[in-house]
């Protein structure tokens, strides 16, 4: 005898194991009646990582199969759920009605959901972006695409191999695609140890260069990509086209909405690579990873989601270009100064709906009747928020208005097709305004006709036959019929006839009540398919303007943005930067911006930063406070180089880490948080600020701080601005000072950056002696007997103690170690220091014609290696050889 799990599967599970056999890597949620259901091995797994109860079909046979589910109405939750695990999900839905279907009911995959293609708002942050990207390395040169299916914006770039983990954390896509027989490469082992990020095979045909050009080409319906202003032939292009095939194999509706493919090149933006962008918590925090906490979240003042999504783009992507720059500030100035105006435009943009993903579900064909409705009643604010931008001075604010385009024939479609307060699904009928469609109220006429003859012949079958209690009722089983008690069932007429008997009930019909129940029926069934077509073909003709749509969102985004930092600058007191093309930092009582919003209001102690040229041209509010700047900043030494020492928890780390966030803030355009500051702007900003083990890839806290040195010392120019917090503490104090002390001299000598170095090596003072870009400032700490008091305050000089001991004794550290410590401190300074009091290292030797220092890094060798390579020693006779020796023994002293 066979069991059940031996015979032959039913038609429904021979249809699942066609389906799942077809999306072998995804979770299969195979709808059955009014439940999604998953079996097998997708049962098990699902059940531990969502919570899903494990049963079995088949419970009476030897090999009983593993079995989850849950209602349809539900599924938003679960794939939440499943796609936060970091599964992909494919749902096959029933396409057809069980009721009319001839046969096995007809059931196919309608999407696969994965981590970067969601779309819908109840799975996504409608603050933050969600991309899908796609890694193409090549020997020479990789190709990187990423994709925001939500809103549709699509770019690609060429990079060298180095650049990509960079370029990937800025992006921090939800999914990354990779070719399937990449996963040994370094990039892509790197990749794989980012946090965050699901990584997806694909075959190696997906990334054909001819197949991936003609997916692009027919989706942009172009016959060249040259007028989005990129070369065809190349691995970013077969990135964005094998990024673009797996959109459409996952989503498998249209994507109407993704219209352009956009070039981006590195050294348009300001370069923060991964450690920086980690260390300077831009847009999560260190502790926790979270939004909140991050310099993102302080400074968002933003009323939309478009607004947020796009602020955060900005910040990480601030800006290299001093016009597009002053573009955004003049903006935010007109802004700044018209509280009226900037009030106004956000009471109009708290109203407007998130028009970018709105745009995207429906040219995916997944809007909802609702959906619409909001989409017309974002396009009806635009007459006012038009009316609002014009005649404005700031240039931005000028452009924006003219690109926003009314789209009035596209709101007058659907307000005449949609009731005001359409349902949320299209099975729910009356979404169709009455008058729209002559056939549809007919149907709908006859319909409510049907049922008021039922409510009146309800009323006539009481009075013939005496039954106060008949009622008519209605189910899916059994359509309309008449229901008494069990008591007065002897009442009923001959020609009623019998349907069911229930306990205290009994229930019949008659001819002339089903009559009326066919035509009832037959009407609402048909007003109910004719709704779903109009608004099937409404949403068709709103899908053919989703570009306009989406150039309608981007400038909403936009607006919305430059008047959030413009609120965000009048409430936590900001100024207007000023943009300079020489490499100047100065700062005047700058503050932290998350510290100084995070505290209470005045407890943050400003302070300046002076590096570059001197006596820069500072612009104060107001006469008074450019006079009381200058007084008090006049003696304040300037150069390339800061080394800040003093105490731990004084405020060093805080200090250079606000002078970055500045930077930042001023290149994406923003007020920041300062009563003065003139900013030369930065190809790249670079943060050594701190490290943890990475014992997952075999590496140490000095390991890691020194590898993060050497790409800065490698990568840095003279337009870079470089933040370095205690270089050199991972390893022996001797050691660590020395690398200190030629880390200091090369990013002076040889780089020649805006550097800022916070150290406790008090021995690295003395650098200023012989660098003559470098000061020595200092955090300011008050003495009162045995008690030490940090007033947070950077002032010029060096710190003549360093308090560790102090600090210590603050933390709770026993007195008998407290002073057993000061003994030996004692001991050492006096082994290391000369009679002046100053460090024994030797002085950095130099040519009389050209300086050259040992790189510590660098591969470069010093010239006289060179020289030794070029001599001809056969042809030296033993006194030339000696001569030629002395000679270069006299260029090394």
């Amino acid at each position: 005898m066979t069991t059940q799990s031996e015979r032959t599967p039913t038609p429904a599970m021979q249809r699942y194991l066609e389906v799942k056999a077809q999306h072998p890597h995804a979770i299969l949620l195979f709808r059955m009646g009014d439940f999604y259901e998953l079996f097998y091995e997708d049962a098990v797994v699902a059940s531990k990582a969502i919570g899903l109860t494990l049963t079995s079909r088949d419970k009476g046979s030897p090999n009983p199969i593993p079995m989850a589910g849950f209602p349809y109405h539900q599924l938003d939750g679960y794939l939440q759920r499943l796609v936060r695990a970091g599964f992909r999900a494919a749902i096959c839905e029933q396409m057809e009605d069980p009721k009319l279907a001839k046969g096995p009911v007809k059931r196919d995959v309608t999407r696969v959901v994965t981590p970067g293609t969601l779309t819908e708002d109840s799975l996504l942050d409608p603050r933050e972006s969600n991309f899908l990207a796609c890694v193409f390395p090549t020997k020479d040169v990789c190709g990187l695409a990423w994709l925001e299916v939500s809103t549709g914006r699509f770019l690609m770039a060429d990079l060298a191999a180095q650049h990509v983990v960079d370029e990937i954390a800025r992006i921090r896509p939800a999914e990354c695609l990779i070719p399937e027989n990449s996963r040994e490469l370094p990039l892509i082992q790197s990749l794989n140890q980012m946090s965050g990020m699901l990584l997806s095979d694909r075959p190696p045909w997906s990334f054909s260069l001819e197949q991936c050009k003609r997916k692009l080409l027919e989706q942009f319906q172009t016959r060249t990509l040259s007028g989005f202003d990129i070369d065809e032939d190349t691995p970013g292009v077969t990135a964005a086209g094998a990024l673009l095939e797996y959109v459409q194999e996952t989503q498998k509706s249209g994507l109407g909405h993704i219209t352009r493919l956009e070039p981006y090149r590195r050294g348009s933006s300001l370069l923060i690579d991964e450690a920086t962008r980690r260390s300077l918590e831009l847009t999560r925090t260190l502790k926790d990873g979270q939004r909140e906490g991050s310099l993102l979240a302080v400074i968002d003042e933003t009323v939309t989601p478009m607004g947020a999504r796009l602020l955060g783009e900005w910040l990480s992507n601030p800006l290299t270009d001093a016009t597009r720059i002053t573009l955004r500030l003049d903006a935010v100035e007109e802004l700044t100064t018209d509280a009226v105006f900037c009030r106004d435009l956000r009471e109009q943009l708290q109203e407007a709906y998130d028009l970018q993903r709105l745009t995207a579900r429906v040219a995916t064909g997944r809007c909802s009747p609702r959906d619409l409705a909001c989409l017309a009643r974002t396009l009806a604010l635009l007459p006012k928020l038009k009316a609002k931008l014009s005649g404005r001075a700031a240039r931005r604010l000028i452009e924006l208005e003219d690109r926003l385009d009314l789209c009035p024939e596209i709101r007058a479609d659907i307000e005449s097709a949609l009731v005001d307060e359409p349902p949320m699904l299209t099975s729910d009928g009356g979404m169709i305004r009455p008058g729209y469609h002559s056939q549809l109220d007919e149907w709908r006429d006859l319909a409510r006709g049907g049922k008021d003859w039922i409510t009146k012949y309800q009323s006539e079958e009481i009075t013939r036959t005496g039954i106060p209690n008949l009622k008519v009722g209605f189910n899916k089983v059994f359509g309309y019929y008449l229901e008494c008690t069990a008591a007065q069932a002897e009442k009923v007429p001959a020609d009623y006839i019998r349907k069911q008997t229930l306990k205290n009930y009994e229930r019949f019909i008659t001819p002339q009540l089903k009559e009326y129940e066919e035509k009832v029926l037959r009407a609402e069934g048909q007003a109910v398919q004719l709704e779903q077509e109009l608004f099937n073909a409404l949403r068709e003709r709103v899908a053919v303007q989703a570009a306009r749509l989406r150039d309608i969102a981007e400038v909403l985004a936009e607006v919305d943005t430059l008047a959030g930092l413009s609120t965000l600058a009048v409430r936590a007191g900001y100024c207007r930067p000023q943009i300079s093309i020489e490499p100047v930092l100065d700062i005047r009582e700058g503050r932290h911006p998350v510290l100084d919003r995070l505290k209470p209001s005045g407890e943050f102690v400003p302070n300046d930063v002076r590096m570059g040229a001197a006596n820069v041209p500072i612009k104060a509010n107001g006469a008074d406070a450019q006079a009381g700047l200058a007084a008090s900043t006049a003696d304040y030494p300037t150069g390339l180089m800061q080394l800040i020492t003093g105490p731990n928890m004084a405020g060093k780390s805080t200090y250079i880490r606000q002078a970055a966030l500045i930077t930042i803030m001023a290149q994406m355009g923003s007020f920041v948080p300062a009563a003065a500051a003139s900013i030369g702007i930065a190809d790249r900003v670079f943060a050594r600020v701190g490290a943890s083990d990475e014992l997952g890839k075999g590496q140490s806290t000095f390991m890691v701080e020194m590898t993060e040195t050497a790409r800065i010392l490698n990568a840095a120019t003279k337009h870079s601005l470089v933040i370095l917090d205690e270089i050199g503490r991972g390893t022996s104090t001797y050691d660590g000072i020395s690398l200190a002390w030629a880390i200091t001299e090369y990013l002076h000598d040889v780089t020649n950056c805006r550097t800022m170095f916070a150290t406790h090596y008090h021995e690295l003072t003395q650098l200023t002696e012989s660098l003559k870009q470098c000061t020595n400032w200092n955090v300011a700490v008050r003495e009162d007997a045995d008690d030490v008091i940090f007033l947070h305050k950077i002032v010029p000089g060096a710190a003549d103690k360093s308090y560790g001991i102090h600090v210590a004794q603050l933390a709770g550290v026993p007195r008998a170690v407290l002073e057993r410590a000061k003994i030996i401190l004692k001991t050492l300074e006096d082994d290391h220091l000369d009679d002046s009091g100053k460090t024994k290292v030797p002085a950095r030797r130099t040519q009389q014609k050209r300086e050259f220092q040992l790189a510590l890094f660098a591969d470069e060798e010093h010239p006289i290696i060179d020289e030794l390579r070029q001599l001809n020693v056969n042809e030296l006779t033993p006194l030339a050889a000696l001569q030629e020796l002395h000679r270069l023994r006299q260029q090394v002293k």
